[in-house]
């Protein structure tokens, strides 16, 4: 009887088992044949591909972020985007099936691992709330005012109104997320007496506000009129995480 195992293994220089092996596994045969099992195996070339094209993506993603920052929204072309990262337009669509989408993945990809840490911060039990919130701000100027995904959410202020699909989906892929987080370190801190009962249960937006303005001073008038944001997000905390039991203070 022909033991198919074999065939498999003999020909694996071949292209009908290349990058695979079979293993003779223990407990007869089925139907007439041996059973085997099939191991995949994959060879370097393969990683080699996979890694060229997480970097052929990356690049593409660098390249849009900068023709839509650049040109808008509508006006940001695939052409250019193809051409800036040095591929063919053609390429574009291997990984992205039009502009819409590849604007999406930009913004997944960049706040991917903002909200990862989000929520670490919102989940952990005993770090004090007003803590949280100065780190959530802290998190907002280095890996948002000093890198390029400050980029996005320029485009979304500006875009946003005129394409309500790509607010829609920051806001729901970011925005409400990142609310959850804040509603959830706020309801704690209240509840251990580490903030006041205030505005900041109803809105809990109030926390980011200043980053809001930070991001507006930074593309406006950083440059004419300088201010320290760090010094800004620690002024703001100390109005908002006034402690409940404020120490009264007694006349000489």
């Amino acid at each position: 009887m022909t033991d198919w195992s074999v065939i498999f293994c003999g020909t694996r220089k071949s292209g009908l088992a290349r990058g695979m092996r079979a293993k003779r596994s223990v407990g007869g045969h089925f139907a007439g044949l041996p059973r085997f099992r099939v191991e995949v195996i994959v060879p370097r070339a393969a990683k080699a591909r996979s890694a060229q094209q997480a970097a052929r993506r990356e690049e593409i993603l660098k390249a849009a972020l900068g023709v839509f920052a650049e040109h808008g929204f509508e006006a940001a072309r695939l052409d250019d985007v193809a051409q800036r990262a040095g591929v063919a337009k053609g390429t574009l669509y291997l990984y992205f099936t039009d502009k819409t989408a590849l604007f999406e993945e930009i913004v997944r990809t960049a706040a991917s691992p903002l909200i990862e840490r989000l929520s670490a911060m919102s989940e952990a039990p005993d770090v004090p709330a007003p803590l949280v919130l100065s780190a959530f701000l802290e998190l907002f100027r280095t890996e948002v005012l000093g890198t390029d995904r400050k980029l996005i959410l320029r485009l979304i202020m500006t875009e946003g109104p005129r394409f309500p699909h790509i607010a829609a989906f920051y806001h729901r892929e970011v925005v409400s997320r990142g609310l959850a987080f804040m509603r959830k370190v706020i309801a704690r801190g209240i509840a251990r007496g580490e903030l006041r009962p205030s505005a900041l249960e109803q809105f809990p937006q109030l926390v980011m506000a200043p980053a809001l303005l930070a991001l507006l001073w930074d593309g406006l008038f950083q440059k004419l009129d300088p201010i320290d944001i760090a010094g800004l997000f620690k002024a703001h905390l100390a109005l908002i995480t006034a402690p409940t039991h404020p120490v009264s203070q007694k006349e000489p």
